[in-house]
């Protein structure tokens, strides 16, 4: 970026320099007066060459983007910022492309309604019910139920259902359950009132003892009769579990085994046998899925290549047929599908949501390549291989031949289901182990809603939690680098790292293994950021770089990351354990050497890193076991290590930390406004280009969601 700079401002002094040659010429037989204007000119634009040096010399690696006007923080309410994401590139992009694009997105908005229904079995119809309410004329809008209600709507639309999307606890409604009736009496249309039995609804609204966590990872509990999403009916964790560990033992293929459970709901029917209910467009989440097959088959016309026309085919086979080994097919095809300029994911991806981490949810991201960005993520894979071997875990664990690891920075244009509003940064799948072992994985960092997520956030956080000035300063100067950096090895080469021992599976080690697999991202990337390897491939600036991630890490996992849990609780999202788990096991690990300390000053509590060096070593050394752990399936140390370090919470520090961070007046969750893309015709109808916008309020966007995408009936058995 200095660079650029640089040679920007020697564009402008040759420019001067070639200008006095003018004026020069220009003075030669002109009248006094006209020489002394020229000899004004000549002053004026020396001061600007002046004044651009200045500017030049003054300005950090981060300041080229100052003068974006782009508006990407939008309204605040309860404990979510809402942003917009700048598609920058669009313009660009052929006609073709950009309808890949818009009949992609559409497919990803025909989701929606799908992972509604997946996070909670009344979540449809209260956002009905609440909808009904909020548009109607019947209601007193300035009352404060009404707008305390208004605020619990946008809750459940940004949750995509009652529950917190992050905390997973209940979302509690400040207005009475009596208005709530009466309004609903006065709104609602006869045929409403008989489709949404409003006693129910209202029980699983306002009594928080009634369904209030929708993912339960708590120890000792049957995770499934205690979580309330609607993955499972009727079926215990025990059945469950047996029910899968049979699908497993008679799958045709032992090597290569498939996604069991990821397409389907566990039901136990009235005779008492268990079967599954699987997600396809002639059964359950039909309605939805035969509009996604339809916008995949308009999207087919557009695509870049026959590679890709073969992704969306074998996609639209899967969602016809629901069948696993195609799935796998579709899987191997799109991980394969490296040399198209957009790209998409679409389907039952994550299995966050279900505590067993077999159920998947729905998701989808349209994308575009960032081509120039792309190059510093290449020079990670293309080194892919010296990565695994310089790895601090055992050599057992390693892959001999890394292969097909593709990665890519890319701009995103459309985001859907449980990537929306809120969403990831990074991307790496497939999550099954056999393909990416076979055929590789694919990988991205999504840019620009990075630079959203960095472009809205203010210093007021670094102030009051940093040490000292000089981490302030050293976070300035490189977090928003280091954390691009962090997510391309985290996403890229961490996932894609190391190997299972044969009959080792990813169900062994259960309701923790998806913080240990986090975990084992996050460490692989903290342990390489500091590796001089990433200042050879041009990647780091300088060898001291890293210690901005470093003490953010630490500092977000020992305290700032608490703000997103209430008084009195524990974690139990499994990123947030994750990063617990590795900052607390570091704390404690680096005790004796004062390697990493919190210290109280001035009655304030503060991450302290004495030395960057054996902090790394420690990150090294609990990649290692972090790696035997997940390489063979040790679910009692996966326990342990969770447990011990991840879960719990002081209270007392917990306190400190909310107190201080009321005081900064920020939103500790952040979600994205869609864009919205228009079809431009000619006078004959024919298409000629597609248009985006970013005018579109949130409220607007998602009652207009509700309108247009919801295919779903209320109830969905």
């Amino acid at each position: 970026m200095l660079n650029v700079k640089f040679k920007y401002f020697t564009l402008s002094i040759i420019h001067y320099k070639f200008f006095l040659y003018l004026c020069t010429k220009f003075h030669i037989n002109q009248s006094e007066n006209q020489k002394e204007k020229v000899k004004q000119l000549k002053g004026l634009f020396g001061l600007m060459a002046i004044i651009a040096l200045s500017m030049v010399s003054c300005t950090s690696p981060k300041g080229d983007a100052g003068d974006d006007t782009f508006e990407y923080a939008n309204e605040r309410f309860a404990d979510l910022q809402m942003l917009r994401y700048k598609v920058e590139g669009f313009e660009d992009l052929t006609l073709n492309q950009k309808l890949l694009i818009y009949y992609l997105s559409e497919a990803a908005m025909y989701g929606r309604d799908i992972l509604y229904d997946q996070n909670g079995k009344y979540n449809l119809r209260i956002r009905k019910a609440l909808e009904t309410v909020y548009q109607s004329d019947c209601v007193d809008r300035n009352s404060d139920n009404f707008k305390e209600m208004e605020i619990y709507l946008k809750r459940v639309w940004f949750s995509n259902g009652i529950h917190h999307h992050y905390a997973m606890d209940k979302l509690e409604p400040d207005f009475s359950e009596l208005w709530f009736r009466e309004q609903w009496a006065k709104c609602a249309s006869p045929e409403l009132q008989q489709e949404i039995d409003l006693d129910e609804i209202c029980k699983v609204m306002f009594d928080f003892t009634v369904m209030h966590k929708r993912v339960n990872l708590s120890e000792g509990q049957d995770l499934i009769l205690t979580s309330a999403n609607n993955y499972y009916d009727g079926v215990n964790q025990e059945e469950a579990e047996r029910f899968y560990e049979q699908q497993r033992a008679a799958w045709k293929d032992q090597d290569r085994p498939g996604m069991f459970g990821m397409n389907s709901r566990l039901v136990k029917l009235p005779s008492g046998e268990i079967v599954e209910k699987r997600w396809t467009a002639s059964t359950l989440y039909g309605e939805a899925i035969t509009k996604i097959i339809a916008c995949l088959k308009q999207a087919r016309q557009y695509a870049e290549d026959k590679e890709q026309r073969g992704v969306i085919d074998k996609l639209i086979e899967y969602y016809e047929t629901g069948d696993l080994a195609t799935f796998d097919e579709y899987s191997i095809a799109w991980v394969e599908n490296t040399g198209s300029m957009v790209d998409f994911v679409n389907g039952f991806i994550e299995c966050y949501g279900d505590p067993l981490g077999l159920k998947c949810s729905w998701e989808s991201i349209v994308n575009f390549k960032n081509i120039e960005a792309t190059k510093r993520t290449e020079r990670l894979s293309q080194n892919a291989q010296w990565f695994e071997d310089n790895s601090p875990t055992d050599p057992q664990f390693k892959k001999q031949n890394v292969k097909g690891i593709s990665a890519k920075v890319i701009t995103a244009a459309m985001l859907g289901g449980d990537l929306f509003p809120s969403t990831a940064i990074g991307i790496n799948l497939p999550n099954s182990n056999w393909i990416r072992k076979e055929h590789g994985s694919k990988s991205v960092t999504i840019a620009n809603l990075t630079q959203a997520y960095n472009k809205a956030a203010g210093d007021r956080l670094r102030k009051e939690f940093c040490f000292s000035r000089h981490e302030i300063e050293l976070l300035n100067d490189y977090s928003d680098l280091t954390d691009d950096i962090h997510t391309d090895l985290h996403e890229c080469l961490g996932h894609g790292s190391g190997k299972m021992m044969p009959g080792v599976g990813e169900e062994s080690l259960k309701a923790y293994a998806m913080t240990i697999e986090e975990a084992r991202a996050d460490l692989f990337a903290l342990y390489y950021l500091a590796d001089p390897k990433m200042v050879e491939l041009d990647m780091m600036p300088n060898q001291k770089a890293y210690e901005a991630q470093y003490y953010e890490y630490m500092m977000n996992g020992l305290m700032t990351q608490l703000v997103r849990i209430r008084p009195g609780m524990n974690i139990e999202e499994s990123h947030m354990r994750n990063r617990s788990l590795i900052a607390h096991w570091c704390l404690e690990k680096g005790e004796k050497d004062k390697t990493v300390l919190l210290v109280n000053r001035a009655g304030k509590t503060y991450v302290r890193i004495n030395d960057y060096k054996k902090l790394r070593n420690l990150f090294g050394e609990l990649l290692a076991e972090v790696q035997r752990i997940r390489s063979t399936g040790d679910y009692n140390a996966a326990k342990a290590l969770v447990e011990n370090y991840g879960v719990k919470v002081d209270p007392v520090l917990h306190r400190e930390v909310l107190d201080r961070y009321e005081t900064l007046n920020l939103a500790p969750y952040k979600g994205f406004i869609n864009p919205v893309y228009t079809l431009v015709k000619d006078d004959k109808g024919n298409i000629t280009d597609v248009t985006v916008d970013y005018t579109e309020s949130y409220a607007d966007q998602m009652l207009r969601y509700s309108r247009d995408y919801s295919t779903l009936p209320l109830v969905n058995n």
